[in-house]
């Protein structure tokens, strides 16, 4: 039975963003990671090391699969949930965010798992509240844990992250994956370039370190991995590009395509798919894809911040421990 390294510690108590991470904290994640993955691939894959902690999830907007990947993970760590859903509850009925977790907090809860559509929703929580707070995404500013499982499944399929070449191709300008990716790969030493029509791409994008590139066939060409993201119809008031059709014409990544190129490029996405829009299901489908390489590595990422957290509100360490 693999061994947690318990000795280790996050340098901070909450985890709302890539950005706030340190390198060495990423590393830490990733070897704790590397740890759950064994113990998720056996025949019994629950664990009690978070047996005495309750977790509140907290998704004020829709999610399947990341709502899903935390509940797994949680249920994996052997943690008591509570799941809460803004479309049932008293938000609707004018409740404030925090009298909201107020009351859950009164019902004893170490930590909250919180989507919301409000950007730094999550940060406004953890300046008010005592119980640790993970960001579940918070509108179009970050989505930490998808980010640090995508750096983890290059870094599984490659071997490195570091002095790989990343594209992230589509809806940059909506997305919280962009963002999230773009931080941790650059710390871990990744080139990056972003892809997408120019009404997509958010201005000064370049200050973060990474390079603009309009054409579809010239990144795929340059880079070692490609990160697929969806158009985020939900989230655009304005028309950004004529059709699905020309976008898909431009920007769509098809078998043709990849076959033209003179190189195997890994594709990824975050899901869930458009299919026959940014992803035709030949190439979502394909060997060169690890999008499933990332749902089954979302739940070892998620144990692993959860396990690193908890031990920040003092669990002892010889609870933690997984029989």
């Amino acid at each position: 039975m693999p061994d947690l390294p318990v000795k280790k510690s996050l340098s901070v108590d909450h985890l709302l963003g890539v950005n706030d991470l340190t390198l060495e904290d990423i590393e830490i994640i990733f070897s704790t990671a590397d740890n759950f993955k064994e113990i998720i691939n056996r025949p019994i894959r629950k664990v009690p090391t978070l047996r005495d902690i309750t977790i509140a999830n907290l998704f004020f907007e829709e999610s399947t699969r990341t709502r899903v990947s935390f509940e797994l993970a949680e249920k994996r760590l052997s943690a008591d949930i509570i799941n809460f859903s803004a479309s049932s509850s008293s938000v609707k009925k004018g409740e404030t965010l925090l009298d909201t977790v107020r009351n859950i907090l009164a019902m004893k809860v170490e930590m909250i798992v919180i989507r919301h559509s409000s950007p730094g929703a999550p940060h406004f929580l953890a300046r008010h509240i005592n119980s640790r707070v993970v960001n579940a995404g918070d509108g179009t500013h970050e989505h930490p844990t998808q980010g640090l499982l995508d750096a983890y499944s290059i870094r599984e399929k490659l071997g490195s992250v570091k002095d790989k070449k990343v594209a992230i191709i589509g809806d940059i300008l909506h997305s919280r994956v962009a963002l999230s990716n773009i931080f941790c790969l650059r710390k871990l030493g990744a080139e990056v370039t972003v892809c997408g029509p120019p009404t997509l791409i958010p201005k000064f994008i370049d200050s973060l370190g990474v390079s603009v590139e309009y054409n579809l066939r010239k990144t795929l060409q340059w880079c070692d991995v490609a990160n697929v993201l969806r158009i985020q119809l939900e989230r655009q008031n304005i028309r950004y590009f004529p059709s699905l059709r020309e976008y898909t014409m431009l920007f769509g990544i098809n078998r043709e395509i990849l076959d033209s190129l003179d190189k195997e490029v890994i594709i990824m996405h975050p899901g869930p798919i458009n299919r026959g829009i940014e992803l035709s299901s030949d190439v979502a489908d394909s060997g060169q894809s690890i999008i499933l390489d990332q749902v089954e590595n979302g739940v070892a990422i998620r144990m692993a911040v959860l396990y690193l957290l908890a031990g920040r509100i003092g669990y002892s360490d010889a609870n933690a421990q997984p029989s």
